[in-house]
């Protein structure tokens, strides 16, 4: 098929491991249902208080759109805050620390967009908060 439609009803959420004392992330994962080749995507919902694993990728830049509500991302060594409202976008070259939380009041979604696709890569850092 030369094209793939995606709608929002369409996406399955999987709820990523976190703490009992911590605010859960949630993932839709795109690349196989939208039949990308060459990249990797996910819809990411963060709730209140909700912050992913710092880390890094050696190879896969990574561009982050925020849908809605304002992403706060800590990139680089040492990390450096970056607040992204909605329709903004930030991105991250390989080899680059980054960090992304939620410290507002009401759901965080984002596209995250990755090439070379690479899922395993990562190198896990201590967080930044």
């Amino acid at each position: 098929m030369a094209f793939r439609v995606i709608r929002p009803g369409d996406l399955e959420w999987t709820t990523r491991p976190h703490e009992p004392e911590e605010a859960p992330r949630h993932v839709a994962e795109l690349s196989e249902s939208a039949g990308f080749a060459h990249t990797r995507a996910n819809v990411w919902r963060y709730e209140p208080g909700a912050k992913g694993r710092r880390h890094r990728h050696p190879l896969q830049e990574e561009t982050f759109v925020v849908l809605s509500g304002t992403l706060s991302m800590y990139v680089g060594d040492p990390p450096e805050r970056q607040d992204v409202p909605t329709g903004g976008l930030i991105h991250v070259e390989p080899g680059t620390p980054l960090q992304t939380v939620n410290h507002g009041d009401e759901d965080l979604f984002v596209y995250a967009y990755g090439t070379p696709p690479e899922s395993e890569h990562a190198e896990i850092l201590d967080s930044a908060l």
